[in-house]
């Protein structure tokens, strides 16, 4: 999405079920304009938090008109892949599958691993249900031109939702605490990132400079610790880190100040989540 609208919207990891709220990116073109809504991964939840996000996506699911199913192109289709599968073809809405990251394919891997094993895997796995297959790269572009062509082509004619302009319909202060959590999860390991929420408690702005306080969430006092880190390095690498993004964000320049707080298992508490803003989405 971020390749596509042109601009960093939405935070990336290594981190299984980094996204967590769906995010609305916006592309005009001069045939169309395009609402892409990033969900969170469909995955079997383990508490409160995690049974919110299943149902978010699977709401989102039934309420968009083209379902773009984004696999790991590099490697062929597993049993997660087959299990989304499963899920999109008992729904009307249809769908396009998305073979990402082919700029990570090797014509020197053994057979099993070979492009056009890979590729056959996923034709196996589209062919019931009649999906047409893209290929693409979300780190260099390729292929997403096509993409476009392929999802435009199964759009209804409507009216533009948004200004041309617009990129995105977040706030920038959703979008600032999600740049926090993004540093959280390439810098700390282990249980650290799937405890952690980040909320914006203040912004000031003014001409020469925009001061943001954050506080970040964890569940207990040991994660409060590695957020932190020896002599406080941790912090400050994560607020540097997440300091030169906002300053893109905003293109202007940021003091960013940073909180950590412990809030026993806040993943299970309904009132916890939503005001962290993890609420079941109704429209």
């Amino acid at each position: 999405m971020n390749q596509l609208v042109g601009q960093k919207v939405a935070i990336t990891s290594p981190v299984a079920q980094t996204t967590r709220n769906r995010l609305r990116g916006i592309l005009t073109t001069p045939s169309a304009q395009f609402i892409f809504v990033d969900t969170p991964g469909i995955h079997k939840p383990h508490h409160q938090l995690g049974e919110v996000l299943v149902k978010n996506a699977r709401y989102a699911i039934n309420a968009v008109d083209v379902v773009l199913f984004v696999v790991d192109g590099a490697v062929p289709a597993g049993r997660g892949d087959r299990f989304i599968a499963d899920l999109l073809g008992k729904t009307d809405t249809p769908a396009i599958l998305a073979l990402n990251k082919i700029d990570r394919r090797s014509p020197d891997a053994p057979d099993s691993q070979s492009p056009e094993a890979i590729d056959e895997s996923y034709r196996e796995m589209a062919a019931p249900h009649n999906w047409p297959i893209a290929k693409l790269s979300a780190l260099t572009g390729e292929g997403l031109d096509n993409l476009l062509k392929t999802l435009a082509d199964r759009l209804e004619p409507g009216p533009y939702y948004y200004p041309p302009d617009l990129i995105t319909d977040q706030p920038e202060r959703f979008i600032m605490g999600e740049l926090i959590r993004e540093q959280i999860l390439h810098l700390t390991r282990e249980e650290v990132p799937h405890s952690v929420a980040v909320s914006i408690e203040q912004v000031e702005e003014a001409p020469e400079i925009t001061r943001v306080f954050a506080k970040i969430h964890v569940e207990r006092k040991s994660q409060k610790g590695i957020i932190i880190g020896k002599g406080g390095q941790m912090l400050k690498a994560i607020g540097s880190a997440a300091r030169e993004q906002m300053q893109k964000l905003i293109a202007g320049k940021v003091y960013l100040e940073l909180f950590v707080k412990v809030q026993p298992k806040w993943r299970q508490s309904r009132i916890r989540l939503a005001e962290l803003g993890y609420r079941e989405e109704k429209e």
